[in-house]
């Protein structure tokens, strides 16, 4: 298995993880408006990196 591919996808989960957190408080109003946008971006970027991973890793077999 290629790792770059696998810790793109850890990347992506945890992006994904980080951006629902910060929609879910950013609805419930239950933290800070600072801690939701730096959870919010850095969920973004986590996602984004992940994807670039993921899709710029070619498969070897």
């Amino acid at each position: 298995m290629n790792v770059k591919r696998i810790f793109g996808t850890i990347l992506t989960i945890l992006g994904i993880i980080g951006l629902i957190y910060a929609g879910f408080g950013f609805i419930k109003h239950s933290l800070q408006t600072r801690e939701l946008v730096v959870a919010g971006i850095i969920g973004l970027i986590f996602f984004i990196s992940g994807i670039g991973l993921v899709k710029n890793t070619k498969d070897e077999s």
